[in-house]
């Protein structure tokens, strides 16, 4: 057995406070294209021209929704047309086994929940794609595969208002109840933190990592490729999630 999985099988073994994080490299698995790197949905622009970024931002789907929704549908689609993997079924039981086991999730998909992650110990940061919920009267539609099928953007059955989805789009403020929850479990501290397919550019990703290195913690990635973490955790452990994951969870 690779040397570097059992130190990080150890690791856990003995942990009880670990934090796992999640970004779109884990979904990819799926079949799932990254917004960033080979296939991403964010290389380059729009057929408009326009960044990716400024199509699926908040301004936009107040000022243009059916071309913003023309790129959430994109998005949506690829998460309808997948499911989750054997990396989130690991996930899914490894917190069954620890149950101080945390997960961040940037990724919007909804695999976690699939899996049977427990959601009282999951923090989507970034929210989900479903279900739906009208910005005019709140009303609350199950239905996004449907609406994808019919004309863009979705129209609430209630008040003809526009329909979006509970996720958070560019120049939009992530959500205060995770980033309360985060910080909350942060502060009182992780044995263990684990960074899976993200390139971890983003602050609430590298300080729990970091924090957590430097109180004497265990940190480690999994990743196909070398990122700006790779230097900075006790092990970096290259290979896909999907792989990586089952294969730790045996010697647990």
């Amino acid at each position: 057995m690779d040397e570097r999985i059992a130190r990080v099988a150890q690791a856990i073994k003995q942990a009880e406070r670990i934090l796992l994080i999640t970004g779109a490299g884990l979904s990819a698995d799926s079949g799932l294209p990254t917004y960033r790197g080979v296939g991403g949905l964010y290389n380059g622009h729009t057929a408009e021209g326009l960044p990716i970024e400024a199509a699926l931002s908040g301004p936009m789907l107040q000022r243009d929704p059916a071309l913003c929704w023309k790129y959430l549908a994109e998005l949506g689609r690829a998460c309808l047309g997948a499911q989750a993997n054997a990396g989130h079924y690991a996930i899914a039981e490894l917190q069954r086994r620890k149950p101080q086991c945390w997960l961040l999730t940037q990724n919007i998909d909804g695999y976690h929940r699939a899996a049977g992650s427990p959601m009282d110990r999951v923090i989507e940061i970034h929210g989900e794609l479903a279900p739906l919920y009208c910005q005019s009267c709140g009303a609350v539609d199950a239905e996004l595969a449907s609406h994808l099928e019919r004309p863009l953007p979705p129209l609430c059955k209630q008040c003809a208002g526009v329909l979006r989805p509970p996720v958070v789009l560019f120049e939009e403020m992530l959500p205060e109840q995770a980033i309360s929850t985060l910080y909350d479990e942060v502060r009182k501290g992780f044995e263990v933190v684990i960074s899976i397919g993200t390139s971890a550019s983003f602050p609430y990703i590298v300080e729990p990592l970091l924090r957590t290195r430097q109180a004497g913690g265990f940190t480690v990635e999994i990743n196909p490729q070398r990122t700006d973490l790779s230097g900075r955790v006790s092990v970096h452990l290259q290979g896909r999630a999907l792989d990586v994951l089952p294969e730790l969870l045996s010697h647990i």
